[in-house]
């Protein structure tokens, strides 16, 4: 009998009968190695392959197959699946629902937008499989923490989907902190599962699953299998800059007007509209303000050209029910033409079934959101399926060359070349000093376990894998200015507990979550809840959400309730974010399509002739050469091909050594260039030999770099930790300096 007829004889009659009825005439390579280790051994398990390719069977069909026949002594919850985003609990839930319908295994999910009633009855009695959300856990181990041994006493497995958008985040820690906090409860720590389409570093990412389990981590190596993609990159060049994309009344000849004084819509809009509609699809932005642009912008198409309003959108900001409508309609075959506009809300793991076409307006930051982006199509047999639309500005004739590149279409070929000649995908970055994860974790640990003596706290928080790193000096810091601003109280026996500023902080339920969050307030249109924005708008203002626009009608500041009336047009509207950090290794790949004569077969015409012309440009100012190009005056451009904590760095170095370099006005925008002004010509030209030499005369200690004055708030605690520490994590997480020494050769030349 072949291993893999042996596997599958081990599943239970409920799941074979389960993979007859859906037509599986075998089981792939990474279901059988799944299913291996889960059976065979008492490890972990990472799985790590593409989009569509069976994780979510793999890891579960060996799973329920154990718990179904070799069920717990104890009677609790015996497998805990976490996931970062509520839409894909909900998908999974349907999904698993299916498996288990003839099993008795019960299965219960549990997020903000779960009834009560599900939740009370997994309390009264907790069995089968529990989905979760990080910050629902949180609130479990804080409001019930007595109750844990009996609610995962027997718990023998976790899973954690999407591995790949926690690992090194604080959300992601704070799972591997929660998961040790349970095995100290239940006494023994359950196997780990994590699951992920898109991991850079497979190693970094098993010790990052295992930490504290103490379990070795099997990650079975993804075969590499050609690619089959359909692509697409097409650029135009903005035609009409209003938000309304009508006529400018204040003007008598508009350019963005026909002849008859009619508006006309922007190109790059109309090819995506045409690329788009009559399928089903989805249309990618990089941030939920573009999100809501483009989605009134297509139905504003729709609407010009008498067509069907077909589109949806999809975004955290949204309204449960609003999200769920769009992820219906999506999944339901029998539905037509749907096109959903979205964020990464929509880019995790959610089996939307046949979809005909990715879509993507600009490019992706990294290549792991590529891959994520364009896994949404072509499952069940077709290829995946991507068209990207580059819109910029049309320079002026007088524009600095850094103006004139692309780089927006230069990182989305780089990340195309990269993936596709490389199988690069960014590693996991492990963080240093999460100080504000201690914080939280901290406040934690006390709320829920009650007075800790300082020694017994810094023993419990620092021996939480992700906070090991934190120098017992530095945590000792930490409490003590906790202590001195009444986040925590020193009872006179000498222990600690909650102070009174602490229970204003975790007297909120946003105290779960450890990623930043706005005070939110709640839109409602009769009796339709439409989502949230960030600041109250006054009555009779206008803003945009869901891809409509509505007029304030009325403003309850005490009950944060927005009522509003939908409008006609189009508006911008804005939510604080961070935008990501960019690879070192795709900056030298967008370098690389920059500087060479490569034809790329997947380019639209608009898109080849504006590479070409950048190519040309690139080629007149020399940057194949040099990486500062002199602009004129006393004016230089300065391209460092540096990722975005190197490129952050190399930007210090420049400000901490202004003077003696020579140079003065230092700006940057994104980590593509670096501009400066120097009186003397050549010390713009001997920059990378000047900064070479200073670097070989000094070091490069990235804690000189930060300011005493500084204060690098940007996560969500920050603002309770003292800045001498805030600057030390900053110098520790978000510059790096191996990469600029790396470049360094023969007294500061740079290659």
């Amino acid at each position: 009998m072949s291993n893999a007829d042996l596997i599958f004889d081990r599943f239970p009659d409920f799941i074979k009968e389960y993979i007859y009825s859906h037509g599986w005439s075998e089981l792939r390579d990474i279901q059988l190695a799944a299913a291996d280790v889960i059976f065979n051994s008492e490890a972990n398990l990472l799985l790590s392959s593409s989009t569509a390719s069976g994780k979510t069977e793999a890891a579960f069909f060996p799973i329920i197959a154990d718990i179904y026949d070799n069920p717990s002594e104890v009677k609790s919850v015996s497998v805990l699946y976490i996931a970062p985003l509520k839409s894909l609990i909900n998908d999974q839930f349907y999904r698993l629902e299916e498996v288990l319908d003839a099993s008795g295994i019960p299965l219960t999910h549990w997020h903000g937008d779960v009834g009560a009633s599900h939740k009370t009855k997994l309390l009264k009695n907790p069995e089968g499989i529990l989905q979760i959300t990080p910050e629902s856990l949180e609130s479990m181990l804080i409001n019930r923490s007595n109750d844990i041994p009996r609610i995962f006493g027997g718990l023998k497995y976790v899973v954690i989907d999407e591995i790949h958008a926690l690992i090194g985040q604080d959300r992601g820690n704070q799972v591997i902190c929660q998961l040790s906090r349970i095995g100290r409860l239940i006494g023994h720590n359950p196997r780990r599962v994590g699951l992920s389409a898109t991991l850079g570093d497979l190693t970094v990412a098993a010790e990052w699953l295992g930490a504290g389990s103490g379990r070795d981590t099997t990650a079975p190596v993804p075969p590499r299998l050609p690619l089959k993609w359909r692509l697409g990159l097409e650029h135009f060049y903005i035609q009409n800059p209003h938000e309304s994309q009508t006529a400018d009344p204040s003007r008598s000849t508009a350019p963005d007007t026909d002849k008859g004084g009619r508006a006309l819509l922007d190109a790059g809009y109309e090819f995506l509209y045409d690329s788009v509609y009559g399928k089903k699809a989805l249309v990618f932005s990089n941030s939920r303000e573009e999100t809501e642009y483009v989605t009134a912008t297509l139905r504003q198409i729709a609407r010009h050209r008498r067509d069907n309003d077909v589109f949806l959108i999809h975004h955290g900001n949204l309204s449960a029910s609003l999200r769920e409508d769009a992820e219906l309609k999506m999944k339901d075959d029998g539905v037509g033409s749907v096109v959903t506009c979205a964020t990464v809300t929509m880019e995790l793991g959610i089996d939307i079934g046949r979809l005909e076409r990715v879509a993507q307006v600009g490019a992706p930051t990294t290549v792991s959101g590529f891959l994520q982006r364009l896994g949404r199509s072509g499952r069940r047999g077709a290829p995946p399926e991507m068209i990207m639309v580059y819109r910029e500005e049309q320079a002026l004739p007088n524009a600095p060359l850094p103006e004139i590149i692309p780089w927006e279409l230069l990182r989305g070929i780089g990340i195309i070349d990269l993936y596709s000649k490389e199988r690069f995908i960014e590693p996991p970055k492990i963080r240093k000093m999460p100080l504000s994860l201690a914080f939280h974790q901290t406040l934690s640990t006390i709320v829920s376990q009650g007075e800790l003596v300082p020694k017994a706290l810094a023993e419990r928080v620092l021996s939480l894998p992700p906070l090991s790193t934190l120098p017992r000096e530095t945590y000792r810091a930490l409490i003590v200015s906790m202590v001195n601003s009444d986040y925590l109280e020193m009872t006179p026996e000498g222990g600690l507990i909650i102070g009174l500023a602490g229970e204003r902080i975790i007297n909120s339920y946003k105290f779960y979550a450890v990623f930043k969050d706005s005070e939110d307030y709640t839109v409602r249109c009769e009796s339709e809840e439409i989502g949230t924005i960030t600041n109250p708008v006054p009555v009779g203002d206008r803003f945009a959400l869901a891809g409509r626009v509505w007029e304030v009608k009325e403003v309850d500041m005490p009950r944060k309730l927005i009522f509003v009336k939908a409008v006609d047009g189009k508006m911008e509207i804005s939510w604080p974010g961070d935008g990501g950090e960019i690879h070192t290794t795709l900056l030298l790949a967008m370098r690389s399509v920059l500087l060479s004569d490569t034809d790329y077969a997947y380019l639209g015409e608009n898109a080849k002739t504006r590479l070409d012309n950048a190519r040309r440009v690139a080629q007149n100012a020399g940057m194949d050469k040099k990486l500062v190009v002199f602009l004129g005056g006393q004016s230089f451009a300065f391209f460092p091909w540096l990722g975005t904590r190197s490129f952050r760095t190399m930007r210090r170095i420049m400000q901490k050594h202004a003077s003696e370099l020579g140079i003065s006005d230092i700006q940057s925008e994104g980590c593509c260039y670096i501009t400066f002004k120097a009186k003397d010509r050549r010390a713009g030209e001997e920059l990378i030999r000047a900064i070479g030499n200073i670097i070989e005369r000094d070091g490069l200690d990235t804690a000189s770099l930060v300011a005493d004055g500084e204060c690098p708030v940007f996560d969500k605690f920050d603002e309770y930790i003292p800045p001498e520490l805030l600057r030390e994590a900053y110098a520790a997480d978000r510059l790096l300096d191996s990469e600029i020494l790396e470049r360094y050769r023969d007294g500061g030349l740079y290659v």
